[in-house]
């Protein structure tokens, strides 16, 4: 028995198409990222590249850690280095990118956080790029290419695992992609690793005709950066000298053997010696020599 369709049916199905029709461009909307306003490079030193559904925007960083390069100790020559090459970039210069590469928790990230304070006046900015968001980095560069500002991309703790898009992308922007960088912009990354690949031992005894081809892939995108500075773990002087630094900038009242001794202990617990577990045990002497004072007071 053949049913009859609804008179209305037809309507019904248009009314759906509409609304349909409606939703979609309201999700086009509201995932679009908004248009920049270039003036706030003149109002903020800092930024965050945030997705969305659709590409993604420049967020401004309200309130940027102003680290003081003063307060890194046991790296002179690293900071040097990279001090020279940024004041090269500022000035229009030719410079390069840079990876900084070593130990975890010594001061790797807070060398390139610290180059705001001495050439933000200068108009260097600071972007602020995930990994994950490397795909985005073409969106970026037209953002900034046209402006009189000097810009940092600041990937912080790069590496990669086998078969990772962003890989490639951020090889083409180094060097090697038909559209040129432009000459505002330089990428400063950290990382742990020096080659920034995993590189197994199977690499050498797997399967392929030519594995030196296979490695040599893999170290091509660390040879991109024109400046590899490295870090290596602190020796105990050097710890106590970054952990005496910190307490005499503070004006800790403590004596400098008490001072010495519970650092080690510190570092023991801590398991490592380096500028990140100074300042922390920084932190938490300052806080305790803070609540004793305070639980003394009548």
């Amino acid at each position: 028995m053949k049913t009859e369709e609804p008179k209305d049916w037809h309507h019904i199905i248009d009314k759906v198409d509409r609304l349909l029709d409606r939703f979609d461009a309201y999700l086009e909307k509201s995932s679009a990222p908004p248009r920049f306003d270039v003036s706030l490079f003149e109002k903020h030193l800092a930024f965050r590249w945030e997705r969305r559904t659709v590409g993604g925007f420049l967020v401004p960083i309200e309130h940027p850690h102003l680290f003081d390069l003063d307060d890194l100790v046991g790296v002179d020559m690293a900071k040097e280095e990279l001090t020279r090459n940024t004041s090269q970039f500022v000035a229009g210069y030719p410079a390069n990118n840079v990876l900084l590469w070593g130990e975890r928790g010594t001061g790797k990230s807070s060398c390139i956080k610290g180059l705001l304070k001495p050439f933000s006046p200068r108009g260097l900015r600071i972007i602020e790029v995930q990994k994950d968001d490397l795909l985005h980095l073409g969106d970026i560069l037209r953002l900034v290419r046209a402006t009189p500002w000097r810009f940092i991309l600041f990937c912080d703790d790069l590496s990669f695992e086998e078969g990772e898009a962003s890989y490639r992308e951020l090889k083409a922007i180094l060097e090697g992609g038909i559209e040129a960088r432009p000459e505002n912009v330089l990428l400063y990354a950290t990382s742990n690793r020096r080659h920034l690949m995993p590189e197994p031992m199977n690499d050498n005894l797997g399967k392929e005709i030519h594995p030196e081809e296979a490695i040599s892939e893999k170290l091509s995108l660390a040879d991109r950066f024109g400046l590899a500075l490295s870090f290596y773990s602190f020796s105990q002087d050097i710890y106590l000298s970054i952990v005496e630094h910190y307490a005499e900038r503070l004006q800790l009242d403590i004596g400098r053997n008490e001072l010495r001794g519970e650092a080690l202990r510190w570092a023991l617990f801590k398991g490592q010696r380096s500028g990140r577990s100074a300042r922390q045990f920084i932190d938490d002497l300052a806080g305790r020599l803070a609540l004793r004072n305070t639980s003394k007071t009548p």
